[in-house]
């Protein structure tokens, strides 16, 4: 008897866990672009894509089509948000599907123009997402 409850709840505890990493965010398509930058090199560039890559993964159902950075957007947004000079916005466009409403997003919808805001504690400092939505 205890044996069948313990594979019991390990059979229970692989199926939640299942279902946590099930239909994660899908970024393999995604066109990434970064533009020209005065501010970062192409290596921060790729580096904060990357951070929001593995970030997107968390949006399950959902699936990434652009995201890219945007110089004078990504500084305006910056100062109207008091960010120090540690601070980078990227922008994205990407498609709920029909588990949209279990993420909070409107279900097959398009999200476009959506923020990313990373930061990163020095100029050598690994980036973070700090947040992400509309602005």
């Amino acid at each position: 008897m205890k044996k069948i409850f313990v594979v019991l709840l390990l059979l229970l505890l692989v199926l939640s866990f299942s279902a946590c990493v099930w239909n994660p965010g899908k970024t393999g398509s995604a066109k990434i672009t970064s533009g020209g930058s005065a501010k970062f090199s192409q290596a921060e560039l790729q580096a904060a894509a990357d951070c929001v890559l593995k970030k997107f993964k968390d949006f399950k159902g959902c699936t990434l089509k652009k995201l890219w950075y945007d110089e004078d957007r990504s500084r305006e947004m910056a100062t109207a948000y008091s960010f120090e000079g540690n601070a980078i916005i990227l922008f994205s466009d990407f498609r709920s599907d029909s588990s949209g409403p279990d993420q909070g997003f409107a279900e097959n919808t398009d999200y476009i123009g959506w923020n990313w805001i990373l930061i990163r504690d020095s100029k050598d400092g690994k980036w973070k997402v700090k947040d992400w939505g509309y602005g």
